[in-house]
């Protein structure tokens, strides 16, 4: 899954999982099971954002340990890992590429205005796919951050592409 905050990636994800028997890799639930409560109290924005990414990249790492043993074992997973920058993106194309699996990119999208309508409204009800609650400011910064894949990123792969306004 790939697209910025709220754009419908977890519910796709859980759908699409269910639909297809797989395993759904989640970084969203693991950070908040494993680190929400390590999170440092009273840390600078720029202090908070370094801890989260390098907690991410281990996550990341272990997912994607799980998840090829996962497919080598004969069961296809469903990896929801963030990745809204390329350069996030290209070690982990690389990465999936090298162990000779097949990436399957899924694109979900939705104006900023809804995808921040979703947020708010995950925040208040907690349903299904409600790991940890994400602040305005969260959804405005990881906004700016995201970048849609270019032609480089999807040549030779199987893209689809969503756009969601539900």
């Amino acid at each position: 899954m790939i697209g910025p905050v709220g754009a419908g990636k977890s519910t796709y994800a859980t759908a699409l999982a269910r639909e297809r028997r797989a395993v759904r890799f989640d970084l969203d639930a693991w950070m908040a099971s494993l680190f929400r409560p390590d999170r440092p109290q009273g840390a600078t924005q720029a202090e908070i954002v370094a801890w989260y990414t390098a907690r991410v990249a281990r996550c990341i790492d272990v997912i994607w340990l799980q998840a090829a043993r996962t497919v080598e074992a004969g069961t296809d997973v469903v990896l929801e890992l963030g990745l809204i920058r390329r350069a996030d993106r290209e070690p982990f194309f690389a990465q999936v590429d090298a162990s000779g699996h097949t990436l399957v990119l899924h694109l979900l999208d939705a104006p900023r205005d809804v995808r921040w309508a979703r947020v708010e409204q995950r925040n208040t009800q907690r349903g299904a796919t409600f790991s940890m609650e994400v602040p305005f400011a969260v959804v405005e910064v990881a906004s700016d951050l995201w970048e849609p894949l270019d032609d480089v990123e999807t040549e030779g792969r199987e893209v689809y592409g969503h756009v969601t306004e539900w």
